[in-house]
């Protein structure tokens, strides 16, 4: 029978997860050990993970999008602990998980969209397939991407664009979608490909990737509140840990990462007094040690192997304590 690493690495060439010896390596499960996936995805790093429990441990799964019910079997088939799938958005599940007591050693956050939602054309996340617009990871939220770009105003739009996707252009792309929608709705993601190329000037259509990758961005970002997720979840995750627990979070653009390393540097340095006072009044220590004082990026290597892993940055920090 293939070993759990075996099995790893066969799901691995079917959905690749990044910066994964990185990952397992600081975050260092041990037997016995307690590991939250809150982004559990298709497995690729639950599988690295619980292999390093050897057989002792709890595993517990969380991820909002239904589709990853059959992996999850599959892991848990495969994965000789404990295990548990919670269905929901992280941030609201790690919150219960810390109200009701639950202690982890060691925590994964891997956010951004997986390969299996970006491989379903019907999700509506891609710009390089014709699709329903939709963009949802959970099919079950009210909003799909269609209900932005037809509901919002023109000023909502672009500044949806500039805040989420760093659109330089975001003002004449959403003057061009208000345009647009006044002869029919958009339905699909092609129409707005379209009407967002037809929006740049022809000169800034080419390099630089493709034309609608940051609308794209964007709107993801908005239907599924990403950006909000990430910052409740960051300090139910700490008040999860254990002492001497890891918090992993691979991001994927300059939002997210930036998010992400102004908490860890917040959380390290405790006391928030202002700086011109003489000592400390505020009392607060510190919840985390870093663990990585800078992110840590893809080898060439990964990048070669896997384009998609080029925009990764990992950050991990430990629990005080």
């Amino acid at each position: 029978m293939p070993s759990l690493l075996q099995n790893a690495s066969r799901r691995t060439a079917e959905h690749v997860p990044v910066l994964a010896d990185e990952v397992r390596k600081l975050l260092a499960a041990q037997p016995g050990e307690t590991v939250v996936d809150a982004t559990f995805g298709a497995g690729g790093h639950a599988s690295m993970l619980c292999a390093d429990l050897r057989g002792e441990g709890r595993f517990i799964a969380v991820d909002r999008d239904p589709d990853v019910r059959p992996f999850f079997e599959r892991f848990q088939r495969e994965c000789r602990v404990q295990t548990r799938f919670l269905r929901g958005d992280f941030s609201v599940v790690l919150g219960q998980l810390a109200q009701n007591g639950v202690a982890a050693d060691a925590i994964l956050l891997d956010l951004g969209i997986s390969s299996m939602q970006i491989d379903r054309p019907e999700r509506g996340f891609s710009y390089a397939v014709d699709a329903p617009l939709d963009m949802r990871m959970d099919p079950s939220a009210p909003r799909a991407a269609r209900d932005i770009v037809n509901e919002e105003d023109e000023r909502e739009l672009a500044l949806i664009f500039r805040r989420y996707g760093e659109e330089r252009f975001a003002r004449p792309i959403a003057r061009a979608i208000v345009r647009k929608r006044k002869e029919r709705p958009f339905e699909r993601t092609f129409e707005l490909v379209e009407t967002i190329r037809a929006a740049i000037p022809a000169p800034r259509r080419f390099g630089d990737g493709h034309p609608a990758k940051r609308v794209f961005q964007a709107l993801r970002i908005a239907v599924n509140e990403e950006l909000d997720a990430l910052e409740r979840a960051l300090p139910s995750a700490v008040e999860m840990l254990k002492p001497g627990g890891r918090l992993a979070v691979i991001s994927f653009h300059s939002l997210e990462d930036r998010i992400v390393k102004r908490f860890f540097a917040a959380e390290a340095r405790g006391c928030d007094c202002p700086p011109d006072l003489p000592v400390c009044v505020c009392g607060k220590e510190p919840r985390v040690r870093l663990v990585t004082r800078k992110a840590v990026r893809p080898s060439p290597d990964e990048v070669a192997a896997n384009v998609h892993s080029a925009s990764a940055r990992l950050r991990v920090a430990a629990k005080a304590g």
